[in-house]
């Protein structure tokens, strides 16, 4: 009978540090003089432990397919919209950020089921192509979020479930049929706006007033999701030039407030000495000048990036264009929301942007 090799350096290890390397950052356990590794016996391969190493990279794929960290631009829609519509946010308004989160991760899973085959050539590192992540799975999984986001939407009410149906079969037209045609980026921003209509429709039960909000938010995406389309091989300037237009257009109209004009013409119908209605102009100011502001943040959050992408636009530079237009949704909801007068909640939205920007550091939204 032969006897147990000792482990080199004294007492063996054990948890995380038996790991494979790349796991957690450990590296893996340097072998003895003669070649064998710790805890070999009769120089057999060591067992790996189990259940410890394995859910931590199953987890890590599953952020990477349902790109977590652009979560953190999904609750603007709802709360903008909600503001849009005049309205405080209530228990619906959260029913419908519940119900957009599912959707828009379904979107997510769809997208990369959809694309597994094209992702195993331009970018075999994601979690389909590698292998980590089943594409049955992430089917199921967009199956399970979207009929998961449809239940939440009824529950908000049936003017929600009226907007989150039609948002639903636009997030599974575009993954499936429309993504590689030129009516993609159009299908991407309509899904977005009706994100943002989804919160309207839900607190107040109308989306009239919402429009408008909608449309911004809608051209947004459209730029985005129009730069996006050539960021694994690279392309042409004009989609980040275009986008970077689109970003000095939304900046301009989100600080124009067409409402001042009106008032100043009532004003005037009134007679150069009729008093304003109390809190008309003391209450505007603040509001004028949080919306300006948060207008900058957006510009400025992509300004650069899509700049970069225009003189050079190589997949590196383009992929981070695209995240940081993605991030910029947010300081724009934010904007569109304090245009409507919801200043606490503007705020709210706008301290998510830094949250994303933390997390897209460890997973791309990309």
């Amino acid at each position: 009978m032969r006897r147990r090799k000792r482990p080199c350096g004294g007492s063996g290890s054990t948890g995380d540090a038996s790991h494979e390397a790349g796991v957690g950052g450990t590296a893996p356990t340097p072998p003895c003089a003669d070649g064998s590794h710790e805890g070999d016996v009769g120089g057999t391969a060591p067992t790996p432990p189990r259940g410890c190493a394995g859910r931590p990279a199953r987890g890590r794929a599953w952020a990477e397919l349902l790109r977590l960290p652009a979560l953190f631009s999904v609750p603007g829609d709802a709360l903008a919209g909600t503001a849009a519509a005049g309205a405080p946010p209530n228990a619906r308004t959260l029913l419908a950020i519940c119900s957009s989160l599912c959707l828009y991760e379904a979107g997510m899973a769809l997208n990369d089921w959809a694309d597994r085959e094209v992702d195993a050539v331009e970018r075999p590192h994601r979690p389909l192509p590698s292998g980590r992540i089943r594409p049955a799975a992430a089917l199921t999984a967009a199956c399970a979020l979207t009929g998961a986001g449809l239940a939440l939407a009824a529950r908000a009410g049936r003017p929600a479930l009226a907007v989150a149906a039609p948002l639903a079969a636009t997030v599974w037209a575009y993954d499936l049929t429309l993504k590689h045609t030129p009516a993609g980026p159009v299908a991407m921003g309509a899904a977005r706006g009706l994100d943002l209509l989804l919160g309207a429709a839900a607190t107040t039960g109308r989306t009239r007033r919402a429009l408008p909000s909608a449309a911004l938010l809608g051209i947004h995406t459209l730029a985005v999701t129009t730069v996006s389309r050539q960021e694994a091989r690279g392309g042409s300037p004009l989609a980040p030039l275009a986008a970077l237009a689109t970003t000095a257009l939304l900046t301009r109209v989100v600080t124009h407030r067409p409402s001042d004009h009106r008032g100043a013409a009532a004003h005037g119908l009134l007679g150069p000495r009729a008093t304003p209605p109390p809190g008309a102009v003391i209450g505007r100011k603040p509001t004028a000048h949080l919306t300006t502001a948060l207008a900058a943040a957006y510009a400025a959050a992509t300004a650069r990036p899509y700049f970069h992408a225009a003189l050079n636009p190589s997949p590196p530079l383009t992929q981070r264009a695209v995240g940081a237009g993605i991030r910029a949704t947010i300081p724009l909801q934010a904007t569109l929301t304090a245009r409507s007068r919801g200043t606490a909640t503007a705020l709210l939205i706008a301290a998510l942007a830094p949250l994303g920007a933390r997390f897209a550091k460890k997973v791309s939204v990309t």
